[in-house]
């Protein structure tokens, strides 16, 4: 059973990560990004604090816990998260802004060296390479026809940029101090840090105004008991039992399954230079992970129970 979670965790984590871009275009439509984000925190806040309380999880005693995560939850879910929203409320193809964030394993392994003494071989290098070239393709036909109606906004693309950093920020702190606090409580308090900041930026920013129809409040419910709860619970456990580049490297195998229900749903349409930038990408995984995954396998039975309290 062990064995089989540790397997089936990362395919679960990137089919639920990518359905939050899909997400995010149905419930734009209905109420400004910062806005959305803002309830979504407030609402995921309480959920997870009322499961701490069911589960008798630990709350942290000391000032300090309470402020990494309240360090990590801004980045991760106000950064990451309002970059993304706000870059697809502006007209960025939901399919591109899911490569563009998704290429955490570049920065990630960039800083995972001195930040947490992880070391890379030459072969992963290689598929961090590959990666970044891949979101390159994506990104240039795009960039190349300002003057077209198929052209990406510029600040759209700052927006996602700014969301990368900020993702790839939120996922060393996690590694770094998430394991010293329970995965419940501590992600409640992310949540409601994210919350304040959204809030903030929802009043200087935006019109506040949400309708509540039927599709809004089904796209809020899966981002928050999907995304919220599910698939960042699984983020923050995959990485207590491995390593942070190699979790992020997962976010390789996202653009891809995005793109097909971005075409399916939507009829999202990338030029052929584009999709090949989309398979080269893809290819980087597999490189970054070949070492990873073998060293993240090797020490799941030791690291399942690490949290037992969440």
């Amino acid at each position: 059973m062990k064995r089989w979670v540790a397997l089936s965790a990362p395919v679960v984590f990137v089919l639920l990560w990518s359905t939050g871009f899909v997400g995010a275009r149905y419930g734009l439509p209905y109420a400004p990004p910062f806005t959305l984000l803002a309830v979504r925190m407030v609402i995921a806040a309480a959920a997870l604090a009322v499961m701490a309380a069911v589960v008798r999880s630990a709350w942290p005693r000391r000032t300090d816990a309470y402020r990494q995560s309240a360090i990590i939850g801004v980045l991760l879910h106000a950064g990451y998260l309002g970059g993304v929203f706000y870059a697809i409320s502006v007209g960025l193809p939901v399919s591109v802004t899911a490569l563009v964030v998704c290429l955490q394993p570049v920065v990630v392994a960039v800083l995972a060296g001195p930040a947490l003494n992880e070391q890379l071989i030459p072969r992963q290098w290689l598929g961090i390479a590959l990666g970044l070239v891949g979101a390159l393709l994506v990104l240039t036909p795009g960039l190349l026809k300002q003057d077209s109606p198929d052209a990406y906004p510029p600040a759209a693309v700052i927006a996602v940029i700014i969301a990368l950093c900020s993702a790839a920020a939120a996922t060393l702190l996690q590694k770094r101090h998430g394991a010293s606090i329970a995965m419940l409580p501590g992600t409640a308090v992310q949540y409601a840090a994210a919350a304040v900041v959204l809030g903030a930026l929802a009043l200087a920013t935006e019109d506040i105004a949400i309708d509540w129809t039927p599709a809004f409040i089904g796209a809020m419910a899966w981002l928050i008991v999907a995304l919220s709860i599910g698939a960042v619970l699984i983020m923050f456990w995959l990485l207590r039992v491995g390593t942070a580049t190699g979790v992020s490297s997962l976010y390789y195998l996202v653009p891809p399954v995005t793109l097909f229900e971005a075409y399916v749903l939507f009829g999202e349409r990338l030029s052929p230079l584009s999709l090949g930038g989309f398979g080269i990408a893809t290819i980087g995984v597999a490189l970054v992970r070949q070492r990873t995954g073998a060293s993240d396998a090797a020490r799941d039975d030791g690291a399942i129970s690490t949290d037992t309290t969440a």
